[in-house]
């Protein structure tokens, strides 16, 4: 799906607090509104936005940008920032916000009942809405799914040369790999990640959609995803994406361990919210079966009230068993699994 960024230039920081500030405070004088800074730039996301609006009258106002830039703009407008809810499309980002005092904790029977333990911040400033399994896609032709068990085994001998994946630097990795950190410990995840990366068909480049391109044309067998790129291509209105995804299974690894790592797109009331009971009301919104019906179905993620109904194309892939790790550990991890990928020639 099509992305709209319109991410914040650092030279032009100073000027887009004071702009943000008027538009936000302008809107908040006349009417109930809740503020986001939010890192999803979903196209989907507008109707979601549109129906918490029709069911509260809260009006939604939001800077749209990439985590990192809102963080530092938080961090700059301090207590004038007028952000009510931080939204980020990971785990790493928003325990980064956390710890950097950017989120307030807040008490939410209706969070803490909908939303499983692992997937939310055991101290309440921040809470997962929706989750992306990292999964094994493989070749059809070249792979027989007998061959695949666990991310671990993926740095074995036999997938030498085979293997297409991101760069490091890309935060879906580091929390893959810190979760791999978390059962493993240092050193051997750090073995892991020595001979893993010695599997690698080639320098890691692109996004997760060229990865699956990669093993649909044959540069690699395998490769690492998380599942809405598949199922974004799967429905592609451009032919060769969708080309490319068919020739492509799912596959979940560590079923018979500890399951199959997932991250999550999650928010939190910002420090300074000036509309926080707006912010609450936003957050329980999006636990509603309404809310998560549509990240299923709207951007093909997998919700995190357990029971709701899923995307029907990510339904044919079948259950699995995720990995109940809190998101927090694996985020916390973040930064040394960075240095041993660094380590590892994992560029």
């Amino acid at each position: 799906m099509r992305r709209v960024r319109r991410a914040i230039g650092w030279s032009m920081l100073a000027g887009s607090i004071a702009a943000g500030a008027l538009a936000f405070g302008q809107g908040a004088a006349v009417e109930e509104v809740v503020n986001l800074y939010s890192s999803r730039h979903y196209n989907t996301d507008e109707k979601l936005y549109a129906e918490f609006t029709a069911k509260t009258g809260i009006k939604v106002n939001r800077i749209e940008a990439d985590a990192d830039p809102l963080i530092q703009r938080m961090k700059a407008e301090g207590a004038n920032c007028p952000a009510d809810v931080f939204i980020s499309v990971d785990a790493g980002r928003i325990e980064r916000a956390a710890e950097d005092g950017l989120l307030q904790p807040i008490k939410s029977a209706v969070l803490e009942k909908a939303i499983p333990a692992h997937l939310r911040d055991p101290d309440g400033r921040w809470f997962g809405f929706s989750k992306r399994a990292r999964v094994i896609v493989y070749s059809k032709a070249r792979v027989k799914p007998a061959e695949l068990s666990t991310y671990e085994a993926l740095a074995d001998p036999q997938w030498k040369g085979r293997i297409a994946i991101r760069s490091s630097t890309y935060i879906y990795n580091q929390s893959l790999t810190g979760s791999v950190l978390a059962a493993l410990g240092p050193e051997k995840t750090e073995a892991w990640a020595k001979a893993f990366a010695a599997n690698f068909a080639r320098e890691p480049k692109g996004g997760d959609r060229d990865q699956i391109a990669a093993v649909a044309a044959g540069e690699a067998d395998i490769a690492i995803t998380n599942t809405y790129y598949v199922a974004h291509m799967l429905t592609s209105k451009k032919p060769e994406e969708k080309a490319a995804a068919e020739k492509v299974a799912v596959f979940f690894p560590n079923q018979k361990d500890r399951g199959t790592h997932v991250n999550i797109s999650g928010g939190g009331v910002a420090k300074y919210a000036p509309n926080k009971a707006n912010a609450v009301k936003f957050l329980e919104y999006l636990v509603s079966a309404q809310a998560q019906a549509y990240f299923a179905e709207g951007n093909f993620e997998y919700p995190v009230v357990p029971d709701s109904k899923l995307s029907p194309v990510i339904a044919t892939w079948g259950d699995f068993k995720e990995d109940e790790l809190n998101a927090r550990v694996y985020a916390r991890n973040n930064a040394e699994a960075l240095k041993i990928m660094d380590r590892a020639g994992w560029k």
